[in-house]
């Protein structure tokens, strides 16, 4: 089994997301649906801060990885739902604790919404990771 993050010569280079991933051979593919700033008891987690409530969504992926015997260095895709007007930066700064300097950061896509299902939220992340079996 054998994953492979790539940054082909033609395509920016950057050390927060990976261009291409590749995945091969016997192993198991994790889906995260979209996780929003709320924690196990349902509360929601600091509205109005986009950094604390980047913060509850990751503890949350963290958890799912956990589940299934996986963490955060196997997210091989990120999808990011911000509402308008949100600094990402400082969601980013916020996830970085997670995500750290990995040599091979996942693929992602971020938008800008209008809104969310829930006007508390002001951010959703999807994530897929793949663990090598």
């Amino acid at each position: 089994m054998a994953t492979q993050f790539i940054n082909p010569d033609g395509m920016m280079k950057s050390p927060a997301f990976s261009q291409v991933v590749t995945t091969s051979g016997n192993g198991k593919t994790i889906y995260i649906g979209g996780q929003n700033a709320v924690n196990e008891k349902g509360e929601t987690i600091g509205k109005g801060d986009i950094a604390a409530q980047t913060e509850q969504i990751m503890k949350n992926i963290g958890v799912a990885l956990e589940a299934c015997g996986a963490g955060f260095k196997d997210i091989i895709k990120m999808n990011i739902y911000i509402t308008q007007g949100q600094d990402i930066r400082k969601g980013f700064e916020a996830s970085q604790k997670y995500l750290g300097s990995n040599a091979n950061p996942p693929i992602v896509t971020a938008l800008f919404v209008s809104g969310m299902g829930n006007p508390d939220y002001l951010l959703e992340v999807e994530a897929v990771a793949f663990v090598n079996e």
